[in-house]
């Protein structure tokens, strides 16, 4: 019988490795799960529709406007929706909380955090700052948006109450980030896309949408968090992230899986971003 109380969305382009094992895990929960597509070249629409998934296609630009078309593309018939990205799984854990989902309880709720599970390169990072990890990846539909004042990080906002679900994990691996050539490739261009959202906001075009509130729910805490960061100065504060992430946060204790991402993510990309900033500001005091 099908899930009247939520549905999927998911977000694709060329993900024939990663959906099969993704649709497979949420297979038993009979939800209906639409997926709005970039364009794939490869067997990811073929697999979508044996699964029996509603496909659409949408150029992609970047991840926050991709959500804002997948929300208003579908017909969708249940009051939630879990959105999810093709390279996430659900536990069993999860799964199971979501098939005891029924709404009960959750009438004044608007958004629900799933805790994130990352693996590298085959290994779970469990320091760093990345466990506990939570997302709103469950929205009353209608309700939750998509935050269009981000450029690259991609979040959902719902007014009003939300609560956390601590247990069970969507869990994140993207296998072809395990070839470093890819994960390089990929992040220089989230990079571009970042500096120039940073670029924006030093010149008062963007606001947080978020209101910042370091006692508040997980995005309200990185609201507060980013306020800080926006204010460091260029090219000392991919040190100053790099060490508590590593040290402070203990992901040295991740391996060298977790040396291998925690260098490159909160080192090499935050320096890459600020190179990056700094050339917007030259470009502009030239032109």
């Amino acid at each position: 019988m099908p899930n009247s109380y939520f549905s999927f969305i998911i977000l694709t382009y060329n993900e024939e490795f990663h959906l099969p094992r993704l649709l497979s895990s949420i297979q038993s929960l009979y939800a209906a799960t639409y997926i709005l597509d970039s364009g794939s070249t490869d067997g990811t629409v073929v697999i979508a529709n044996g699964f029996g998934c509603t496909v659409k296609t949408n150029a992609f630009v970047n991840h926050p406007k991709q959500w804002h078309a997948a929300l208003a593309a579908f017909n969708i018939q249940t009051p939630w929706v879990v959105c999810l990205d093709a390279d996430h799984t659900a536990s069993p854990e999860l799964v199971a909380l979501l098939a005891g989902f029924t709404g009960k309880g959750f009438e004044d709720v608007n958004g629900i955090y799933f805790n994130r599970k990352n693996i590298f390169k085959g290994k779970w990072l469990r320091h760093g700052g990345y466990s506990p990890f939570y997302l709103l990846k469950m929205i009353r539909f209608g309700v939750g948006y998509s935050d269009l004042n981000e450029n690259m990080d991609h979040r959902f906002v719902v007014p009003g109450k939300t609560v956390i679900w601590k247990e069970g994990y969507l869990i994140e691996e993207n296998f072809k980030e395990n070839h470093i050539a890819f994960w390089i490739s990929k992040h220089n261009r989230y990079s571009d896309l970042v500096a120039a959202e940073e670029w924006e906001r030093m010149l008062k075009m963007r606001s947080q949408t978020i209101k910042p509130n370091l006692l508040g729910n997980p995005d309200e805490k990185k609201a507060f968090l980013k306020s800080i960061w926006w204010k460091m100065p260029l090219y000392v504060r991919p040190f100053i992230y790099f060490f508590h992430r590593y040290f402070i946060q203990l992901g040295i204790l991740d391996g060298k899986q977790g040396f291998v991402f925690h260098f490159l993510q909160a080192f090499w990309f935050r320096l890459v971003v600020d190179i990056k900033i700094d050339e917007l500001k030259k470009g502009q005091k030239q032109s």
